[in-house]
């Protein structure tokens, strides 16, 4: 039975569902609790910024984590492409840009507070880097870094060793796509099973690409390694397919086969499709559609889980200001059906990674907006602008159903691109390590610690003090 709510009391409610309208979305308490009854908030840690190192990088897009120095502990590889404006509309040949960017590493220790921070590359050979790749490429037993720079080639660097944070770390711009476009994402994976990792990018072709980008085609290219990874004859482009802005080509065994099939995301295509590796020993592939009743994805960042618990991997990604997962068919060809996780509007979502976050047994997913405005300072805004966003969707336990969306900070500026899920502190939750871009001198890289209380605590605590503005919900 319904309890009636008093006059008194309904007039209380209203006034507490105003105040918390103009709270800032970081200082309204949290109303996410997990399965032991917790209420869930989040601590904000530096890794790595401009203010802490006292070099001048911004534009913080790629994250990738592993132990590259074999110390036990994991490291950190992000890229910065100094991005506080485009240097290029599109790609001239003969043009020559501004050199700008940095390729980052975050040596990890004992302690998620203490991190050894080095740059590896920069200038000319990472211009506008956005994206990185681990894989021990020349067999050593140490994972080596490959680098997409959006202006405008693949960069390989070859990890040094035991010495990896005092050496120089040997380089190759691989020759075949020095200035031929831009590469916006890389992956590295073992696609034919001879223990040596293919290399696979998209090339969209300009860094902003306009309405003449649009209308032409331009390759998901594959690197294939025969040799010393540091000679430019060692390696073997093949060209996948075209498409409209080309912006993801990531190795996943969609199929469930045991081999890794590569799925390709088209911006100006606003579609996804998936290359089946047919395992033959020759990198042959047989290329299908992902036809989805429900929504169009372009596919800049995807995740991957068995939401519907049928045994398939299922897609999640953003859709025009959505985030959807789509459900496997169980026959290649048929169409994937779409279901909705929720929505950040107007703040757009751009980075996701899956997780489970407040330890009930199914995956939810922490995920983050991309500011719209200004990148160097706050400036005027409008509570209706596309803002920088963090904030969590809780799985209802049937994916199918609504999920509840929980807010953790909102702030004028903010590109949050990646996420990789780590219990950093070891206290048995989830934590996340994330990138900001958008935002200089506030760019870089932090984590994010799950905080549980007995009672609701504001949902987000800063590491900065000063900081672009939290601002409230519209």
């Amino acid at each position: 039975m319904i309890k009636p709510v008093s006059c008194l009391a309904a007039a209380l409610l209203f006034c507490a569902a105003a105040a918390c309208a103009q709270t800032p979305v970081g200082a309204t308490p949290t109303r996410a609790t997990a399965a032991d009854g917790g209420f869930i908030s989040w601590r904000e840690h530096i890794i790595d910024d401009s203010e802490i190192t006292g070099v001048p990088f911004s534009g913080s897009d790629g994250l990738v984590m592993a132990d590259l120095d074999k110390d036990g502990f994991e490291d950190v590889v992000s890229v910065h492409e100094s991005d506080a404006e485009y240097d290029s509309a599109r790609f001239v040949p003969g043009f020559v840009a501004p050199l700008a960017g940095h390729v980052r590493i975050a040596f990890g220790s004992a302690s998620p507070e203490s991190w050894t921070n080095i740059t590896v590359a920069e200038g000319a050979d990472a211009p506008a880097p956005e994206d990185a790749a681990l894989a021990d490429m020349n067999g050593d037993g140490y994972l080596d870094v490959l680098v997409a720079a959006e202006l405008a080639h693949i960069l390989y660097l070859q990890n040094p060793g035991a010495g990896a944070r005092e050496e120089h770390w040997p380089r190759l711009i691989l020759p075949m796509t020095r200035d031929r476009g831009s590469y916006i994402r890389v992956f590295a994976a073992d696609l034919d099973g001879d223990g040596v990792a293919e290399v696979i990018a998209p090339n969209k072709g300009a860094q902003s690409p306009g309405p003449d980008d649009y209308a032409r085609s331009t390759p998901v290219e594959l690197y294939r390694l025969h040799g010393d990874p540091l000679q430019g004859d060692s390696w073997e482009r093949r060209e996948l397919g075209r498409y409209s802005i080309p912006q993801n080509a990531e190795p996943v065994d969609l199929d469930g086969d045991g081999d890794l099939d590569i799925v390709v995301g088209a911006r100006g295509d606003n579609r996804l499709v998936f290359f089946e590796n047919l395992n033959d020993g020759e990198l042959g592939f047989v290329e299908h559609a992902i036809g989805i009743n429900g929504a169009n994805m372009a596919g800049f960042n995807l995740e991957y889980a068995d939401l519907s618990n049928d045994g398939r991997l299922d897609i999640l990604g953003a859709a025009a200001r959505e985030m959807v997962w789509i459900e496997q068919p169980e026959r290649k060809g048929d169409t994937w059906n779409a279901y909705t996780i929720g929505s950040f509007a107007p703040d757009g979502i751009t980075g996701m990674e899956v997780a489970d976050i407040d330890g009930d047994g199914d995956l939810d997913v922490m995920a983050g907006s991309y500011s719209r405005g200004l990148r160097t300072g706050d400036g005027d805004i409008d509570l209706n602008d596309p803002l920088g966003r963090l904030g969590w969707f809780e799985n209802p336990g049937d994916a199918k159903a609504a999920w509840t969306r929980h807010d953790i900070s909102r702030r004028v500026r903010g590109m949050f691109d990646k996420f990789i899920a780590r219990d950093l502190d070891g206290d048995g939750d989830m934590d996340f390590l994330g990138t900001r871009g958008n935002s200089r001198p506030f760019d870089g890289v932090f984590w994010l610690e799950q905080v549980r209380t007995e009672q609701p605590v504001a949902a987000f605590s800063r590491a900065r003090q000063a900081e672009s503005e939290e601002v409230p919900l519209p």
